[in-house]
């Protein structure tokens, strides 16, 4: 649905790039607004597309994951995610991360929802899937960087761990309750 009466795009009349790192990448934009407004310092954070995986078990348990996060310093529960490498599609990328975060594979795929950190200032989305049926079917392949714990929980559990605060991510609590709101 797009009402005649939905605000139109904003027109970028100028953009440069103030910091430019694979992981931190910001752009300035100078804005005009169709109403006349201006905001000639518009922020932007670019990073790349993001892929998760609400993962179950061939016995309807949930593969969950933790490691420790150092913009919030603590441990919590996630979903398996990971960055889309430049090229590769997000489905392969969902399975791959998958398979090297927690050694579960195979089962049925199917996109769950699309989702934006902040659409305000980041230009990236995350795509979210479904996979059911996955089985273990090799250890972990962590990188260097990656410490990360593989639980495998009930979906009683998962509610559990969600009630008490115990995950933090906002992209994976929005595709983990649809799947756990449709059981």
């Amino acid at each position: 649905m797009n009402p005649d009466n939905d605000p139109r795009p904003w027109q970028v009349e100028a953009s440069e790039y103030i910091h430019q790192l694979p992981w931190f990448t910001v752009r300035k934009d100078a804005i005009r607004m169709e109403g006349g407004g201006v905001i000639p310092d518009y922020f932007v954070l670019e990073y790349p597309n993001w892929v998760n995986v609400v993962a179950v078990t061939t016995d309807k348990e949930l593969v969950l994951i933790r490691q420790y996060r150092h913009g919030i310093a603590g441990v919590h529960y996630e979903l398996c995610a990971g960055v889309i490498d430049p090229g590769e599609d997000p489905l392969v990328s969902a399975q791959r991360e998958l398979l090297e975060e927690t050694g579960f594979g195979n089962g049925e795929w199917q996109p769950l929802m699309t989702l934006s950190a902040n659409p305000g200032t980041h230009a990236n989305l995350t795509y979210s899937f479904l996979a059911t049926g996955v089985q273990k079917v090799k250890p972990q392949h962590l990188e260097i960087t990656e410490e990360i714990t593989v639980h495998v929980v009930s979906p009683e559990r998962a509610m559990a761990i969600i009630d008490n605060g115990e995950m933090m991510q906002s992209l994976h609590l929005a595709p983990l309750l649809k799947y756990l709101s449709k059981l």
